[in-house]
């Protein structure tokens, strides 16, 4: 099966990019709940980072950054997840991601798994460099490196399976 994916780059100045962001938004802060309910969901699983890599990988960076951005605000500021001192870490690696999403997305015009791949672990050692800097701690910065390589796959794999089957258009 064959399919065709119109990516698109949707500019600060269009409806369509706060609406995308909104609903991508809105799934960065229902699957993080849900993950939060297994113990050690959210550093297992890493949900936050989900519908980021999906709303930057098919509508661009400017969605990505403003899921990136909200997603983990809003959570906090309603849940108390992530934690305050947590945020810093999580929005830079949020915010890579979706600058790396969105130019693979540009660069390639196709999600395959291998590309995934490489935008997952891209903004995932890059954020870790960044996360030592800020926390001052190498082992705590590698913790998505040690406990959350399930939410990884789950981005590479599930990412794969919402832009090609279900963001894809024949």
């Amino acid at each position: 099966m064959q399919t065709t994916i119109k990516f698109q780059a949707l500019p600060f100045s269009n409806t369509r990019t706060y609406l995308a962001a909104a609903a991508f938004i809105l799934g960065n802060i229902v699957l993080p709940q849900l993950f939060h309910l297994i113990p050690q969901g959210g550093v297992t699983w890493l949900p936050i980072y989900f519908f980021t890599l999906v709303g930057a990988y098919k509508y661009g960076w400017r969605v990505g950054l403003l899921t990136a951005i909200a997603s983990p605000l809003i959570n906090s500021f309603i849940f108390g997840m992530p934690a305050a001192q947590a945020l810093p870490a999580i929005m830079l690696k949020s915010a890579l991601l979706a600058v790396i999403a969105g130019y693979a997305a540009k660069r390639f015009n196709k999600a395959s798994i291998g590309i995934l791949i490489a935008v997952v672990l891209g903004y995932q050692a890059i954020g870790t460099l960044g996360e030592w800097i800020i926390k001052g701690d190498f082992i705590l910065a590698c913790q998505d490196f040690r406990i959350g390589i399930p939410g990884m796959l789950l981005q590479i794999l599930g990412g794969w399976i919402v832009i090609n089957l279900l963001l894809s258009r024949k």
